[in-house]
């Protein structure tokens, strides 16, 4: 049976870890701010915020949560993007995703200046990834690296495929795993004979978005499995991988919930904490 990768208990550690942090910025007379701007009513994006209200409680961190109606026009996202990029107070700022459809994401998230943008979403961020140099880095991504080495799964040298070429996960965490020095391949709904490639991963990843869509006879045995996937199937959240069946076959597996999710609200934290750390030093 695999190793679980706990994420929760791993980010609970780190969330303490994190406080001391916080505490040492304080004591220096510095407080941290995050602002989250959020536009309409979309439910799971509801909820992905108010959790990171509560990260951000839990720390110490001053949280603010803007709420803008659903017919918010781009100037005025973009007018709110550039007061708080003159705010002293804000260290990080986090546009929601996704906006609605009217919205140019791309646009707002190019805004936000890149020390801000704790989300690792801007096209400067990206960029540092992609050349190796020090950034921000998305926080899922970072938090799947974060995962694997703290159960010291091998990496160097080592085959990692990642199902799903997104620019918040799939793409981001290819290069972060390259940068760890592993022989990286990225699939997508275009990949033929799938299957062929995950077997051959000692470290693969699931960012689909479809249920369960990993089986058992796609993944290599002793293979660390990271599940990325969140989808609701007859009132109940489950990944990417059929989890009761690859569990048997992997060395390691990522739950879901419990897993990569937990991380990624951390890394956020993280991120944060590091933006303010830059101004103190």
């Amino acid at each position: 049976m695999a190793i679980i990768l706990d994420g929760k208990a791993l980010s609970e550690k780190m969330m303490a870890e994190l406080k001391n942090r916080v505490d040492a910025l304080r004591a220096k007379g510095k407080t941290i701010g995050l602002s989250v701007i959020l536009v309409g009513e979309n439910p799971a994006s509801q909820v992905y915020v108010r959790n990171k209200g509560k990260a951000c409680e839990a720390l110490g961190i001053r949280g603010d949560t803007i709420l803008l109606p659903e017919q918010t026009t781009q100037e005025e996202l973009e007018a709110l993007i550039i007061k708080l990029n003159r705010d002293d107070g804000v260290d990080g700022i986090l546009v929601q995703l996704p906006l609605p459809k009217h919205l140019d994401e791309t646009k707002a998230l190019r805004l936000i200046v890149p020390e801000k943008d704790v989300d690792g979403f801007h096209i400067e961020n990206a960029g540092k990834l992609f050349t190796g140099q020090e950034g921000v880095a998305a926080c899922t991504p970072k938090g799947i690296l974060a995962m694997l080495k703290a159960w010291n799964v091998p990496l160097s040298g080592k085959e990692a495929v990642v199902i799903g070429r997104s620019n918040i996960v799939g793409k981001p965490v290819a290069m972060l795993l390259l940068n760890e020095n592993c022989t990286v391949t990225i699939c997508h709904s275009r990949t033929a004979d799938l299957a062929a490639h995950t077997r051959r991963a000692d470290i693969l990843v699931a960012a689909v978005g479809k249920p369960r869509f990993v089986t058992a006879d796609m993944v290599k045995p002793g293979a660390a499995v990271v599940d990325v996937g969140i989808n609701r199937v007859d009132g109940k959240v489950v990944g990417d991988v059929d989890f009761e069946s690859v569990e048997k076959v992997a060395g390691y597996i990522s739950p879901v919930p419990g897993g990569v999710g937990k991380m990624t609200i951390c890394m956020l934290m993280e991120n944060v904490i590091e933006a303010a750390e830059k101004k103190v030093c």
